[in-house]
């Protein structure tokens, strides 16, 4: 079986980019047009940025880690590379799509791989209306901010407001609310991910709500409307030792 070509990114990191150094001096460096498997040097910021730039290109994505957390990222070795990647378990996820519209009534679309958050811009708190597939499921949730998380995403902000974790094969979505103060007791949902889910900003010139779908951000909206689009999707490489759904279940039981 012929070696696959290989294309390196890495962030601007140190770390990264002596590994890309080493690793290009090694195994060559394909281009990316070119390349059968791009391989992603750093930590789980660089690699949502690595699927974002990819994620219409169709080219698989290995990661290693040379940044901090690390959790789509396999650990860095250097020797065995083309073999590590031949045996390497694909996993293809879909983003989320996110139609805002702002206070000027200007519309605006943004993939997500990990989320889409509301947030309050002010001291003032958000008071926000969420209906699931036309349907008006929270006439007024009050609070810093709500979030829609895809199963790879639930780790991340998604955790840290208490949402939880959902293994790959779910199908679906987390809706979270961000440090609600009305009503006190609601947690959030768990939604197929055929799900639309919609947010209407109560009071948007008082109380302003921007809208961020990664790293893409969007103020003072009105309206925003997120949905799966199966229309695309990225596929990313695991060792079989440590892929995404044994971390998944690894950090549901780490203290």
């Amino acid at each position: 079986m012929a070696e696959k070509r290989i294309a390196f990114v890495a962030s601007q990191s140190a770390d990264a980019q002596a590994s890309l150094a080493a690793l290009r001096a090694r195994y060559g460096d394909a281009a990316l047009a070119e390349a059968d498997v791009v391989v992603a040097l750093g930590g789980d910021g660089f690699m949502l940025e690595t699927v974002h730039r990819l994620i219409h290109q169709d080219t698989p994505i290995y990661g290693m880690n040379r940044g901090t957390v690390g959790f789509l990222m396999n650990a860095y070795q250097e020797d065995g590379l083309h073999e590590r990647i031949a045996r390497a378990q694909p996993t293809t996820l879909h983003p989320l799509r996110m139609v805002a519209v702002d206070q000027q009534g200007k519309r605006h679309e943004a993939t997500a791989i990990n989320e889409v958050a509301l947030l309050r811009e002010t001291r003032q708190a958000a008071h926000i209306q969420i209906s699931v597939d036309g349907k008006v499921r929270a006439q007024e949730l009050v609070c810093d901010g709500v979030l829609v998380a895809t199963p790879a995403g639930s780790t991340a902000y998604n955790l840290s407001a208490h949402g939880p974790i959902l293994p790959l094969g779910s199908d679906i979505l987390a809706l979270t609310p961000i440090s609600a103060f009305r009503p006190r007791r609601w947690r959030g949902a768990l939604l197929p991910s055929a799900a639309q889910v919609g947010f209407t900003v109560l009071d948007p010139v008082k109380r302003p709500v921007s809208a961020v779908a990664d790293y893409f951000e969007v103020r003072d909206v009105v309206d925003v409307q997120v949905r799966v689009d199966r229309q695309v999707g990225y596929t990313l490489l695991f060792d079989p030792d440590h892929n995404l759904e044994e971390r998944i279940l690894n950090e549901q039981f780490t203290p």
